[in-house]
């Protein structure tokens, strides 16, 4: 996703009016389909979908969250309609990680920056500079990709349920239960990532781009990014060369494609090294079935594959 200066806003299942949220159990959040929203439920803005999928998960039938970026859709790539810039005036909250889409981070700005909730703030960021390598450099100096490290995330549902319970007073508790099932769902889901993740024959992982630097740091994995942390960006000959020296080097055997990136940079340089291909999900668009945490663990079952984890 390309990375530019300002606050980015929540998303949800639509890219223009106020979604269904979930109904949730507070024991399972995310086990519960949606419902109809309590009529006293308050707005909230998401950018795009993990943010939209944990609002939900701690809104529950307490939120009326609206989404901005449509299913299949890069989230930079959103252009903002005048109907969207009034449902991100009249959220009662604003969830985004700052510099990700920029036609939402001016709009918050201009209309929401007392309601705004970067969640980007919360937790340890990763210097852009260090996931760059040969790239350009980002203009934000971090990698915003937090949520694929779900501990990370955890924190950040905590604080959540906080940052809601005092907007939405009436409602506390339920903001404050949900926010701590949906941590200790994310967190058993690091439990289940460090697993089966600690002893594979193979740590490199060769991404299309520098998406899974959280995730590499967590787990003790080295990313090689073919591409900087924006996918639109273009490795120069001299970076595929060097990457493809790292994967003979570091005999990878796959090298990791996205659904919402262009494959064709990744599929010669799996050629040229002799390596298989396979999708690798950063995650950042609603799946086409399941929910965040199926599609985190289609990502952990593929890495095993990949890297030949015992």
């Amino acid at each position: 996703m390309r990375i530019v200066t300002g606050a980015v806003v929540l998303m949800t299942m639509s890219a223009c009016g106020l979604s269904t949220a979930n109904t949730a159990d507070p024991a399972n959040p995310g086990d519960n389909p949606a419902n109809s929203v309590n009529p006293g439920a308050i707005p909230v803005a998401a950018a795009f979908y993990p943010l939209e999928w944990l609002t939900q998960q701690v809104g529950g039938q307490d939120v009326a969250v609206t989404g901005l970026t449509k299913p299949g859709v890069e989230p930079h790539d959103l252009e903002l309609t005048p109907q969207q810039v009034g449902q991100i005036e009249d959220a009662r909250q604003v969830v985004y990680i700052k510099g990700v889409q920029p036609a939402v981070d001016e709009a918050v700005a201009a209309h929401a920056a007392d309601r705004a909730f970067d969640a980007a703030t919360l937790v340890p960021t990763i210097n852009a500079a260090s996931e760059e390598g040969e790239h350009e450099e980002s203009d934000v100096p971090y990698d915003p990709h937090i949520w694929l490290d779900p501990s990370r995330f955890a924190t950040i549902a905590t604080d959540l349920g906080e940052r809601l319970a005092t907007a939405d007073p009436a409602h506390a508790a339920g903001y404050k239960q949900r926010a701590a099932a949906t941590a200790a769902r994310l967190t058993a889901l690091d439990g289940e990532y460090a697993k089966g993740l600690a002893t594979c024959a193979n740590r490199a992982i060769v991404t299309g781009h520098a998406a899974f630097g959280y995730l590499a740091q967590r787990y003790h994995l080295e990313q090689v990014g073919i591409a900087g942390i924006d996918p639109e960006s273009e490795p120069s000959p001299a970076r595929l060369a060097q990457v493809a020296d790292v994967a003979r080097q570091k005999q990878v055997t796959t090298i990791f494609t996205e659904e919402l990136v262009s494959p064709k940079v990744a599929e010669v340089l799996a050629k040229e090294v002799g390596a298989a291909t396979a999708v690798l999900n950063p995650i950042e668009s609603r799946p086409e079935q399941g929910d965040y945490v199926s599609a985190a663990r289609e990502n952990l079952t593929t890495l095993r594959k990949a890297l030949r984890c015992s």
